[in-house]
């Protein structure tokens, strides 16, 4: 790539245009995989004994209901606005720390790739929290509409005001302890793994730096996402769905981690596996796929 495309990329323009072209990956991938995603935050708020398919609550049964219910699509405001912060910090982040952990312009170390990851998924997670919030608690309310039951939010500015008025400023960020911790582990897996996978695969002559090399880079990290996540995705979702403290089934993410396993087993801890995995295994190519080849043609070098 020619050294003014290189500098374009590594400038305040190229920042800019790496913010919007993630946020454009981020929006098509998010939309393309949210029925999955509604499944799998419907699984984890189940309290039965079972393990990683959702114990013994089915997934076409869930599915089943929240086709019933219009619950499918319930939150899908929140969590495009997420990522319309959460995508960007990190991503950008991640280029950002990588390149100044590697020095002497050699290449980073795994270590420091995943050093890198985790930080810029905890960065971009805290400031996206309020709206992770938001999701989860719309996609939880979906179940209340075939009981006849009103959903506690309208929408995302009536989600705000609530909140606001019953929890606090700070209660836009119950929570976030958890959603840190699974924010640092879920990046370490997708952005690390990727990251190192297509490196590998291109070092290796498997095939050039195309589209075969970022859906073997996507998969991998897809899957290792979703194993290093899922459990702290289980406690950060049964967290951030409680209301006002004094109703709080629990006092912390410890406390919460502790009465899951008690209650339900260990391998509670990895309900909504399978459906999180079929989630980020699409989502990661959807927005690996695209966003390489958005960057290919702003002139921006590949990831």
């Amino acid at each position: 790539m020619p050294a003014n495309a290189e500098a374009a990329g590594g400038g305040r323009r190229g920042t800019l245009a790496k913010v919007s072209l993630s946020s454009v990956s981020a929006a098509m991938a998010e939309a393309s995989t949210y029925p999955l995603d509604a499944v799998k935050t419907r699984l984890q708020l189940h309290r039965s004994p079972g393990g990683a398919g959702g114990g013994g609550v089915s997934v076409i049964r869930v599915a089943s209901e929240l086709v019933r219910d219009g619950g499918v699509y319930r939150g899908f405001s929140p969590a495009v606005l997420r990522h319309l912060m959460y995508t960007p910090l990190r991503i950008v982040g991640y280029e950002h720390l990588r390149s100044t952990l590697a020095s002497g312009g050699r290449e980073a170390a795994v270590v420091e790739k995943a050093l890198a990851g985790g930080l810029s998924g905890i960065a971009a997670q805290v400031v996206a929290s309020p709206a992770d919030l938001i999701k989860v608690r719309m996609q939880a309310d979906s179940r209340l509409l075939s009981q006849g039951i009103q959903p506690r939010y309208t929408g995302v500015a009536d989600a705000f005001t609530k909140i606001i008025r019953a929890e606090g400023l700070l209660g836009l960020w119950k929570g976030v302890v958890p959603n840190a911790q699974r924010a640092f582990l879920v990046n370490i897996g997708e952005l690390t793994c990727y990251d190192q996978a297509k490196h590998f695969i291109i070092r290796k002559q498997i095939c050039d730096d195309n589209l075969y090399a970022h859906t073997l880079a996507s998969v991998a990290s897809g899957l290792s996402a979703t194993t290093m996540s899922c459990p702290a995705d289980v406690i950060k979702t049964r967290m951030m769905n409680q209301g006002k403290e004094g109703k709080a089934l629990y006092r912390s993410s410890y406390d919460c981690l502790a009465k899951t396993v008690r209650h339900e087993g260990m391998a509670a801890l990895w309900k909504g596996f399978l459906p999180t995995w079929a989630r980020l295994g699409p989502w990661q190519f959807v927005f690996w796929v695209s966003y390489e080849k958005l960057r290919r043609a702003s002139g921006i070098s590949s990831f």
